[in-house]
C-alpha cells in the first residue's frame, strides 16, 4: 500500500521529467499506471486468453445471426438447407428408431397439410401437448411451414394452471398424445373458447379428430400455400413462470430459435461428427431448442430420450455414440447418486452443456464419469440475458470480459433495494454497477435493431413491460430485468446467487408460490397460508413449503396432499408444512416470508409443528428425520 506522500511524489516526478524530455514523461506515465491500476491490469493479462477466445466465438455468433436477418432466413429454410444436403441421414435416434431428414420433412409435410386443409393460416395458434419424441418436432415444424405458431404446453400441468395457458395463448385447437387424452377432456369445461381437439395415437371418441388418421392421407409433398416463412415471424410459445402469478407464454420467433441455434454452434464449438443427448423436455428452452435445434439447422444428430433416467444416461450415450451430453438442475446429483457402473467411463461424451450443476459436486461429477468439459448455461425464456462458462471455472455461469469497457458490455449486475428488488440509483438517476463481490440484479441491454440483443418478452404486452427499466446506464436506454440475483468475482466471473420476486426454482423448473398458494387455499378453505422456497441440504435450487395459520378445525392432511396432487405439477407441490397459531404480517398486511425462509424446515428453529410430505399425506418431522432429509438418505 502508497501513501499518500508517495502518489504525490511520483504525480510530482512525473511532472518534473515531462518538462525536459518526452521519453522520460512516457516512462513516467507507465509508472503512474502500474502504481495506480497494477490489479486491473493483472487481471486483464491474466483473463485474456480466455476473453479474446470469447469475443470471437461472439463475433462469430453475431455474423451467422445477422446473415440470417439479411437473407430473412427462417428455420424451415435452414431444415430445407439440411434436408438437400443429407435427406437419409440420421437427424434424431428415439428408442430403436432412427428419423432421417427425409422422414422429418414427410412427417412434418403431413401435419401441415392436415391442418392447410383445415383453414389453418399465419399467426394462428396451436397448442402441443406431448411427451418427448420425434414426432413433437416435427408436429410444431409442420405447423411452421403454415405459419402456425405452437404453444409448447408442460405435460406436468393440469386443470386451472393447464387452461390458464391454452386460454393466454389464443389456441385454436390442441394436439396432444393418447396419454393425455384424459388431462385434456378434464380441461375442456375450464376452456374459454371452441378448442378443436386432435388427438395422435390410441382410440378417439367424441368429437376428438383423429390427427393419425388423417395425416395417412395427407400429402407428403410441402402445402400449397402462399406463405414463406420470415426470420422475424412467430415460431412458438414457450410458458416460463417469471417472477410472479401462472406461466406466461414467452414470444419465440424464428429469429430467437435460430439464435440460439447459432450461439451453440460458435460457442460450444459444435462439430459435424457430434451427436447429442437430449434427456431434457421439449417444451422448455434447453430440450425444444438448444436439444433439437443443432440437428434441424446445423445437420448435428440428436438422440431423443422420453425421460430422464440417471442409470441409463450413459448407457445411452454409449449405444448412440453420443459426444455431448445435456443436463439440467439436480440431473447430475442423481447420476452421482446411481450405483457406479462399467459405463460411467466407457462412453464418447466429450461435453455437457446444461444449468444447474451445484459447485459442490461439480468436480466430484467430473472425476467420476470423465467429462473434460463442462458447460454451464445461463438463459431466460422471454429475456436476452443469455451466457455460458465455457471455460469450466466451478461453479460459474459464464463470465463478463475484463479487457474491453463497460459501455460496450451488453449485460450488467445493478444494484437494487434489498426488499422491493427496485434499482438503486445515483444522483443522475441512473442505475449503478455492482462492484466484484456485491449481490445485484442481472440485467441486459436492449437493441430493438440488434437480433442478438432483441426483447421479444411476453404474449402479454403488460407482463412485457414489467421485466423492463430505463435511464439504465445513460438516459433512454433500457433494459431487460432477469430477476436474478448474482455476483461478479474481480476476474470477471458470474455465480447464481438466487431468484427474487413470488418465484423458486425447483426440480429444473420455476414454481409460482402465488399460484401454489391459490391451489393450498382452494383445498383448506378459509385458513390463511404461504408458500416459499427452502433450501435442502446442498441441493439445486429450493423445494416448496407452505405454511398454515391453525384454526379450531383440524387440517386434513390427506385431503390436502390428494388435493395438490390434482392440481400442481409434482415439482409445484410443497414438500414440507408449518401448522403455526398466526402468520407474520407487514404493517401493510402483507404476508413475510423472510423469517419463515430462514428458520426452513428444521425443527430445532421453530416450535411449531412441521411435517414433511411421504406417500400420500404428511408426516411428522422430527430432527432424525430433518438430518437424514439433508443428507440424502431420504430422497426428495
Amino acid at each position: 500500500n502508497f501513501t499518500m506522500e508517495a502518489y504525490m511524489t511520483v504525480i510530482l516526478l512525473g511532472i518534473f521529467f515531462s518538462i525536459f524530455h518526452w521519453q522520460a514523461s512516457l516512462c513516467v506515465s507507465i509508472s503512474y499506471l502500474v502504481i495506480f491500476y497494477w490489479r486491473k491490469l493483472h487481471i486483464i493479462i491474466k483473463t485474456l486468453p480466455r476473453d479474446l477466445r470469447c469475443l470471437y466465438r461472439v463475433r462469430k455468433m453475431v455474423n451467422r445471426t445477422l446473415y440470417c436477418k439479411k437473407k430473412n432466413i427462417s428455420v424451415v429454410d435452414a431444415f430445407y438447407n439440411q434436408l438437400k444436403k443429407r435427406p437419409r441421414n440420421p437427424c434424431y435416434y428415439f428408442e430403436d428408431q432412427i428419423w432421417t431428414y427425409k422422414d422429418v420433412e414427410d412427417y412434418s409435410n403431413e401435419v401441415a397439410n392436415v391442418f392447410n386443409d383445415a383453414g389453418y393460416i399465419k399467426d394462428d395458434v396451436v397448442a402441443v401437448l406431448m411427451g418427448n419424441c420425434p414426432e413433437y418436432v416435427c408436429t410444431w415444424l409442420g405447423l411452421a411451414k403454415l405459419g402456425v405458431v405452437s404453444a409448447l404446453i408442460n405435460t406436468n400441468l393440469r386443470l386451472g394452471v393447464l387452461a390458464h395457458c391454452i386460454n393466454s395463448s389464443n389456441a385454436k385447437a390442441i394436439i396432444f398424445t393418447d396419454k393425455f387424452a384424459s388431462v385434456v377432456q378434464e380441461v375442456r369445461e375450464l376452456l374459454e373458447r371452441d378448442v378443436k381437439l386432435y388427438q395422435v395415437g390410441g382410440s378417439v371418441s367424441g368429437d376428438v379428430q383423429d390427427l393419425s388418421k388423417s395425416m395417412t392421407s395427407a400429402s407428403q409433398k410441402p402445402p400449397n400455400t402462399k406463405y414463406k416463412p420470415g426470420y422475424s415471424d412467430q415460431l412458438l410459445y414457450i410458458y416460463t413462470s417469471g417472477t410472479t402469478g401462472k406461466p406466461k407464454a414467452a414470444r419465440f420467433p424464428n429469429s430467437r430459435f435460430l439464435l440460439l441455434t447459432n450461439a451453440g454452434q460458435c460457442l460450444l464449438n459444435l462439430r459435424d461428427d457430434d451427436i447429442m443427448y437430449n434427456p431434457l423436455p421439449l417444451y422448455h428452452v434447453a430440450g425444444g431448442a438448444l436439444g433439437v435445434g443443432p440437428a434441424l439447422i446445423l445437420g448435428i444428430p440428436s438422440v431423443i430420450r422420453a425421460k430422464f433416467s440417471a442409470s441409463g444416461y450413459f448407457e445411452d450415450c454409449i449405444k448412440y455414440n453420443c459426444t455431448i451430453g445435456q443436463y439440467i438442475g439436480e440431473m447430475c446429483r442423481y447420476m452421482l447418486t446411481s450405483k457406479p457402473r462399467a459405463e460411467d467411463r466407457q462412453h464418447k461424451v466429450r461435453m455437457m452443456v446444461g444449468n444447474g450443476l451445484q459447485a459442490s459436486i461439480w468436480r466430484q461429477f467430473v472425476e467420476r464419469f470423465r467429462i473434460t468439459n463442462i458447460i454451464e448455461l445461463y438463459g431466460a425464456t422471454e429475456g436476452n440475458v443469455n451466457m455460458g462458462n465455457l471455460n469450466g471455472k466451478i461453479g460459474a455461469i459464464g463470465c463478463i470480459p475484463q479487457c474491453i469497457p463497460r459501455a460496450l458490455i451488453p449485460v450488467a449486475i445493478i444494484r437494487v433495494d434489498e426488499e422491493t428488488n427496485k434499482p438503486i440509483r445515483s444522483s443522475k438517476g441512473l442505475c449503478v454497477w455492482c462492484k466484484p463481490g456485491e449481490t445485484g440484479m442481472f440485467v441486459g441491454a436492449i437493441k430493438q435493431n440488434d437480433p442478438t440483443r432483441q426483447y421479444h418478452g411476453y404474449l402479454n404486452q403488460d407482463e412485457s413491460q414489467s421485466k423492463v427499466i430505463y435511464d439504465v446506464f445513460k438516459k433512454g436506454d433500457q433494459a431487460f430485468v432477469s430477476g436474478d440475483l448474482v455476483t461478479m468475482d474481480e476476474e470477471g466471473y458470474i455465480y447464481f446467487k438466487d431468484r427474487t420476486g413470488d418465484t423458486f426454482r425447483w426440480k429444473g423448473e420455476n414454481v409460482s408460490t402465488s399460484e401454489v398458494e391459490s391451489v393450498v387455499s382452494s383445498i383448506i378453505g378459509l385458513q390463511e397460508c404461504t408458500v416459499y422456497g427452502v433450501q435442502v441440504g446442498e441441493m439445486e435450487g429450493r423445494a416448496g413449503m407452505v405454511a398454515v395459520a391453525e384454526s379450531d378445525v383440524p387440517l386434513d392432511l390427506p385431503g390436502l396432499a390428494e388435493g395438490l396432487d390434482r392440481a400442481l405439477p409434482t415439482y409445484a407441490r410443497p414438500l414440507f408444512l408449518r401448522l403455526t397459531p398466526i402468520l407474520p404480517h407487514t404493517s401493510t398486511f402483507k404476508l413475510k416470508k423472510v423469517d419463515l425462509q430462514r428458520e426452513g424446515f428444521n425443527p430445532a428453529n421453530t416450535s411449531d409443528r412441521l411435517y414433511f410430505r411421504q406417500s400420500a399425506s404428511f408426516t411428522r418431522l422430527t430432527s432424525e428425520l430433518y438430518q437424514d432429509i439433508v443428507t440424502g438418505k431420504v430422497k426428495v
